[in-house]
């Protein structure tokens, strides 16, 4: 298709950390977009960033910055999203929405491609959104394994990496590290706390030396607003809106990666064998599974990857319809931007 005909796509957000990750995306995916416009708050208008190898000026996020865009990806806060994206579908484009903002609306599909790539055709109020982090961390495989065996029921523990907090999240980590590092700290109780003081940052606890077992905001009967975004994403990208789903969200010293503990109990009886087999060719995903050699993933390995990462399989000792795995997944990639980006090249594919 000449460039001339080419959707018009717009990047809102781009100067967050999500947002800087879809431009480099972008800029290695197959080159499907006429102009790409750049797109942020006031204070980033003006700024230049490089996409597809040359320089583009940050706009300031207006009703004439959405004008003639096609398809729009927000990586914005939830609250900039339910604003500005309704003003974008009444403009003409489709949302591609990142945020909480839209993910519990019955006429808003959530998507993975790799999943549930039919759900695009049915938007009602033109937007789309992708799952929380989290949840895209272990989707792909669960997916994939629930097609064979079928899901009856899930218990997720999450380690969570301290850029799903966004920028301040990565910031206060490594302000806690250059505090502790070099110390005899964590050796006795609270003196990681007393060396950190107030800079604990969007987490309630310090996260150098630590872990903490919270992410999100609180919701009801002490659950928060990220172990309820694994539950209800996982239960509408599979269309099980009655699956049983146990999940406890912890926040560790990682700058980039999410990763899961998995416990899935299926309708049929497993076997390692067959899981394995279904983890290999599942696309998006790849299988890192030889504990005797040392060989699983983790984050240190995992960042700046687009797959998912799935290894520690294991039939369940005392369950042989259960299925233990362990996940690891770039937050800001497949958990965000890469998502996004797969989306709206779908919404693209069925307009050709």
């Amino acid at each position: 298709m000449p460039a001339s005909q080419r959707p018009t796509l717009a990047v809102v957000g781009a100067t967050g950390a999500v947002g800087t990750v879809l431009l480099q995306i972008l800029s290695h995916r197959a080159d499907i977009w006429g102009e790409i416009r750049l797109v942020a708050s006031p204070r980033s208008a003006g700024r230049k960033l490089a996409g597809r190898g040359e320089e583009v000026e940050v706009a300031a996020l207006s009703e004439d910055a959405l004008d003639g865009v096609d398809l729009a990806l927000f990586a914005v806060p939830d609250e900039v999203a339910a604003r500005w994206a309704p003003v974008a579908v009444a403009r003409g484009a489709v949302v591609v929405d990142t945020s909480a903002a839209f993910r519990a609306d019955p006429e808003v599909p959530l998507v993975v491609p790799e999943v549930n790539p039919h759900a695009v055709r049915m938007r009602p109020r033109g937007i789309l959104a992708g799952p929380d982090g989290t949840t895209l961390t272990m989707i792909v495989t669960l997916g994939a394994l629930h097609a064979e065996f079928g899901l009856r029921e899930l218990v997720v523990s999450s380690y969570q990496a301290v850029s799903g907090a966004g920028r301040d999240g990565v910031g206060t980590l490594r302000r806690q590290l250059s505090l502790v590092a070099g110390t005899h700290l964590g050796t006795s109780p609270g003196d990681v706390r007393r060396a950190v003081g107030d800079g604990t940052g969007p987490f309630p606890e310090p996260v150098a030396l630590n872990v903490v077992p919270w992410a999100g905001s609180l919701r009801a009967d002490g659950w928060s607003s990220d172990e309820m975004a694994v539950r209800d994403g996982t239960r509408k990208v599979l269309g099980l809106p009655a699956l049983p789903v146990a999940v406890t969200c912890v926040r560790v010293p990682v700058v980039t990666v999410h990763s899961l503990t998995v416990h899935a109990r299926f309708q049929d009886e497993v076997t390692v064998g067959r899981a394995r087999e279904i983890i290999a060719t599942a696309p998006g995903v790849v299988l890192c599974d030889d504990p005797e050699a040392g060989e699983f993933p983790t984050p240190a390995d995992v960042v700046g990857t687009d797959p998912t990462w799935v290894g520690r399989v294991r039939r369940a000792l005392d369950d042989p319809t259960a299925l233990e795995l362990f996940a690891c997944g770039d937050n800001l990639r497949k958990g965000a931007a890469l998502n996004a980006a797969q989306i709206a090249e779908l919404v693209v594919a069925e307009r050709q």
